[in-house]
Formats: structure tokens, sequence, C-alpha cells
């Protein structure tokens, strides 16, 4: 897979809660950081942040380009169950076919 597919196949595993699919994707040295989340490990990515799809109505890539050599960012459009409308950007890392580093950028929200 290209390093942007591994990246959307991770996405469609979050959405559809496919726990077993993330962890195929996911390296086992996997570093995750947000506004909420300071580089935190895959154990406590699975723990805390994995499980909150349901908290989403829809999610819609609207970007998702190649930044480097091993880096992609990824621009997405999301409705939480609330009604609210929202644009997160992210870059990720890939290496070996394997997500090794998200970082979380958390746009405003979309009228």
């Amino acid at each position: 897979m290209s390093h942007t597919e591994v990246v959307r196949a991770v996405l469609e595993s979050y959405l559809a809660q496919d726990r077993a699919r993330a962890e195929q994707l996911i390296a086992p040295d996997y570093v995750f950081t947000s506004p909420q989340d300071d580089h935190i490990d895959r154990a406590a990515f699975f723990d805390r942040c994995f499980p909150t799809a349901d908290r989403f109505r829809s999610q819609h890539i609207l970007r998702l380009v190649p930044a480097s050599e091993d880096e992609v960012f990824l621009l997405y459009e999301y409705e939480l169950t609330t009604g609210a409308r929202h644009r997160n950007v992210e870059l990720s890392q890939v290496r070996d076919g394997m997500l090794t580093r998200t970082e979380v950028f958390f746009g405003g929200r979309v009228e």
C-alpha cells in the first residue's frame, strides 16, 4: 500500500471500529499527538482515542496528499452527533507500510 492508502485504511478502520485491522496498520512504536494528547503511545491511543468514533455522524476526507517521502497530510471534515461540524488536519508518518506517528491540528467549526 502507498502511504496515503495506509492513512486512509487507518481512518476507515477507526470509523468502523475495526480494531483488529487498525492494529495491523499501526506500528508498535506509534506516537499520537493532538491538542488533547501529548505524545501518547500506541496503547494509550487504543485506550483513549480509538473508541471515540461513535461521537461522529459522518467524516469525509477533503484532501489526502503526500507531504514528504514518509509523511502524509490529511484534511477532513466531520459532523458530530450533536450536529456541530469541524475540520482537522493531520500529519502522519508511514514507514514499512505502517503508521508510526500522527499529529492532529484541530480546526475550527464549519458553518
